[in-house]
């Protein structure tokens, strides 16, 4: 059955495309018409392919992997946050900090960083310094929360990209190609989908477009995650039985010992 229906993109504007002059000829498998000088987009294609994408989020997030959210737009920065915190999975909303994938590394150094300042800060050993020092600090750790406080759960490379506008975000797609890590993209008109692995032809501008996407991959992620609780739940049960049961066979196999052991001549 399919996570999501036609109407309801329909009625998000998932179909409305950008201006026929600036469309880029590699998106044309999933043009359906041109009107009033704007391409429209195949909704039947976006339904299928929001499936196909939908069904590999879930698997990552089975598998207990992390899937990284991209959008650096204004108008999708909010749906991307409240979205990726339902499920709890990282997600990058302000500037793209350049290397964050290939110096992996150094991002997670100004990690720790924040993280120190808070410990130092909640140990007391930053009372004895100037307002001026403590205020310098303190902006320090704020601008780090901007840039980074999103991240700072993730303490190994995500197995997954999830980007609204590929063009606008191109070099987060091009550090993830670089990497190997497979990209999930809200693909516009205007985009070339050459480099996304999972491409979801879709109006990337609309807050409305972008949130009833989101809605499918996201509840697909939470099922992914249910189902991982599940199967270890499952595995605790088994394990926890299996002990059960040998420390039963202990007493019996003692009692057994004794009474097959020789007895002795009085």
């Amino acid at each position: 059955m399919s996570r999501t229906n036609f109407d309801m993109l329909l009625q998000a504007g998932c179909h409305f495309g950008h201006l026929k002059r600036k469309w880029n000829p590699a998106m044309a498998p999933y043009i359906y018409t041109e009107r009033n000088g704007i391409h429209i987009i195949d909704l039947h294609k976006t339904v299928a392919k929001i499936d196909d994408a939908a069904e590999a989020l879930k698997q990552i997030a089975k598998s207990g992997k992390k899937v990284l959210f991209v959008a650096t737009k204004k108008q999708t920065k909010d749906v991307i946050a409240s979205k990726a915190t339902s499920v709890n999975m990282p997600y990058v909303i302000e500037r793209w900090p350049g290397g964050m994938l290939t110096n992996f590394p150094t991002i997670r150094k100004a990690v720790k960083k924040m993280a120190n300042i808070d410990k130092l800060m909640a140990d007391g050993t930053y009372s004895n310094l100037s307002k001026r020092e403590l205020l310098q600090i303190t902006r320090q750790r704020a601008k780090l929360e901007k840039n980074l406080g999103s991240i700072s759960d993730l303490t190994r490379l995500p197995s997954a990209l999830f980007v609204v506008d590929v063009m606008k975000e191109h070099i987060a797609v091009k550090e993830a190609n670089r990497l190997g890590i497979p990209v999930f993209g809200i693909v516009d008109t205007n985009s070339d989908p050459k480099n996304i692995d999972f491409v979801i032809p879709a109006n990337d501008d609309a807050k409305d477009s972008v949130e009833a996407i989101l809605n499918a991959c996201c509840t697909a992620i939470a099922e992914g995650l249910e189902e991982r609780k599940a199967e270890k739940a499952d595995e605790a049960a088994a394990q926890a039985q299996a002990e059960a049961e040998a420390g039963e066979e202990k007493p019996k196999r003692a009692r057994k010992a004794r009474k097959d052991a020789p007895k002795t001549e009085e």
